[in-house]
C-alpha cells in the first residue's frame, strides 16, 4: 500500500485546492521556514483521525481552517483527502478488492467533523480499523516529525510496546481483542439484566395466572347472574303485563271521564263568553254614565261659581246698605242743618231698595237651582253604586268560572300523567 496523492483545500495555509503528488517512494518538500511544509504532515495526521488540537499546533479544532489574511477572506470549510494505491492488496477486509482507496475528512466552523471512505460517509472508527496493522495512524511510528526519534527513545515501556506491536502488525489483533472483550462485557451485563427481567416477568406471570383464574370464576358467576336476571325479568314482565291489562281498563274509564270533563269545559267556556259580552255591555254603559257624571260635575262647578259671585255681590250690597244706614243716622242727627243732604240720601236709598230685592230674588233662585243639582247628583250616585254592584257580581261569577276551569285543567293533567304512567311501552323500558 502506497500513498499516491494528497488533496488539500482550506486547511491551514492551503486556502486554494492543492494536490500533492507522490510519484516515488522518496519525496522531499523543500522551502523556507513558514512556507507550510509541516502543514502537509499535519494534514496527513488530521485526516487519519487526530482529535487533539495541540498535536496539530492549534488551540481548537477549528484552527485548522484557513482564517484569512490581509489579501484573502477566511473560508468556512477545511478538507483533506488521502489517496492510497492498494494494488498490492495489503489492506484486507471489505476494501481489499479496491486498487485505490480514498480517505477524506471535512470540518466546518461549527466544529462538525465528517469522514469519508471512497466517497461514502463513515465513522472515525472505520478509518482507524482500516489502517490497523499497516503502520499508519494519527500517532504511529510511520509519521516521523521533529523530535519524534527522541520521543521513541525516551518513551515508557508501555508506549514502546505499542510501537513494536504496531510494527509487528499485532496492534490490529490487540485492538480486536479489546473490542471483543468490551462486547463480551456488555453481553454479560445484558445477560444479568435479562435474568432480572426473567425473574420480574415470572412474578408477573404468576400474578397474571391468578388473575386468569379469577377471570374464569368471574365469567362463570356472570353467566349465572345473567340467567337469574333473565328469570327475574320474566317474572317482572308477567306482573307488569297483568298490571298493564288492569291499567288498560282504568285508561278506558279515565278516557270516558276526560270526554265528560271536556264537554263540561265546553259549556263553561260558553258561559264565560256570555259573561264576557255582558261585562263588555256594562262597561260601555258605565263609561257613558261616567261621561254624564263628569258633565254634571262641570255644570255644578259653574253654578257654584255663580252662587259665590252672587254671595260676594250680596255682601258688597249689604256693606253698602250698612254704610247708607250709618249715613242716614248721621243725616238725621244733622237734620236741622242738612235737609237737602237727607233728601239725597233718601233718593239713594230708594234706588238701592229695588236692587236689593232683585239680588234677594236671584239668591233664592240660585239656592233653588243648587238644591235641584244636589238632588240630581244624588240620583246619579245611586245609579253609579247600582252599576258597580252589578259589575262586582259579574266579576265574582267570572272568577268562579275561571276557578272551575283551572280545576278541570289540573284534573285533566293528572289524568294524562296517570295514563302515561300505566302505558305498556313505559313498562318495557323499565324492564330494560
Amino acid at each position: 500500500m502506497k500513498l499516491s496523492k494528497i488533496k488539500i483545500a482550506g486547511f491551514k495555509s492551503f486556502v486554494d485546492p492543492t494536490e500533492v503528488l507522490m510519484p516515488s517512494n522518496l519525496i522531499g518538500v523543500v522551502g523556507p521556514n513558514g512556507c507550510g511544509k509541516s502543514n502537509i504532515i499535519d494534514a496527513v495526521r488530521w485526516v487519519m483521525g487526530e482529535t487533539s488540537a495541540k498535536m496539530l499546533r492549534g488551540a481548537s479544532m477549528t484552527d485548522v481552517i484557513f482564517s484569512g489574511s490581509s489579501t484573502r477572506k477566511p473560508v468556512s470549510l477545511a478538507t483533506v483527502e488521502l489517496v492510497f494505491d492498494n494494488s498490492d492488496g495489503q489492506i484486507k477486509g471489505e476494501y481489499a478488492s479496491y486498487n485505490e482507496i480514498s480517505v477524506k475528512r471535512q470540518v466546518n466552523r461549527d466544529s462538525q467533523s465528517f469522514y469519508y471512505l471512497n466517497g461514502s460517509k463513515c465513522r472515525k472508527k472505520d478509518i482507524v480499523d482500516l489502517f490497523l496493522g499497516t503502520g499508519l495512524g494519527p500517532r504511529s511510528y510511520s509519521i516521523i516529525e521533529q523530535g519524534m526519534i527522541s520521543n521513541i527513545v525516551e518513551s515508557k515501556p508501555e508506549d514502546l510496546r505499542g510501537y513494536i506491536e504496531e510494527a509487528a502488525g499485532v496492534s490490529k489483533y490487540r485492538e480486536r481483542r479489546r473490542e471483543t472483550e468490551r462486547r463480551i462485557k456488555r453481553t454479560k451485563e445484558n445477560l444479568e439484566r435479562l435474568d432480572d427481567l426473567r425473574t420480574e416477568v415470572g412474578k408477573h406471570i404468576q400474578h397474571l395466572q391468578r388473575q386468569a383464574k379469577n377471570a374464569e370464576k368471574y365469567t362463570e358467576l356472570k353467566d349465572q347472574f345473567k340467567l337469574i336476571k333473565a328469570e327475574v325479568l320474566a317474572l317482572r314482565w308477567q306482573q307488569w303485563n297483568s298490571q298493564a291489562e288492569q291499567g288498560q281498563v282504568e285508561v278506558s274509564r279515565l278516557q270516558t271521564a276526560v270526554e265528560k270533563a271536556k264537554a263540561g269545559q265546553t259549556d263553561g267556556e260558553k258561559h264565560i263568553e256570555q259573561h264576557r259580552v255582558t261585562h263588555q255591555t256594562l262597561s260601555d254603559e258605565n263609561n257613558k254614565l261616567q261621561e254624564q257624571l263628569y258633565q254634571i260635575n262641570a255644570e255644578i262647578g259653574k253654578i257654584e261659581q255663580a252662587i259665590a259671585h252672587s254671595k260676594s255681590l250680596s255682601e258688597r250690597h249689604q256693606k253698602d246698605l250698612s254704610d247708607t244706614e250709618n249715613n242716614l243716622n248721621q243725616s238725621q242727627g244733622r237734620l236741622t242743618n242738612d235737609q237737602q243732604e237727607l233728601q239725597q240720601q233718601q233718593q239713594l236709598y230708594a234706588e238701592a231698595k229695588p236692587k236689593e230685592e232683585e239680588l234677594a230674588l236671584q239668591l233664592e233662585q240660585a239656592q233653588e237651582l243648587n238644591q235641584n243639582n244636589e238632588d240630581q247628583q244624588e240620583k246619579w250616585r245611586a245609579e253609579w253604586d247600582t252599576n258597580n254592584a252589578l259589575i262586582s257580581e259579574h266579576s265574582r261569577t267570572i272568577e268562579v268560572e275561571k276557578t272551575r276551569i283551572t280545576s278541570l285543567e289540573s284534573h285533566m293533567m293528572r289524568q294524562s300523567e296517570r295514563l302515561k304512567s300505566v302505558k305498556p311501552g313505559d313498562n318495557n323500558e323499565l324492564v330494560e
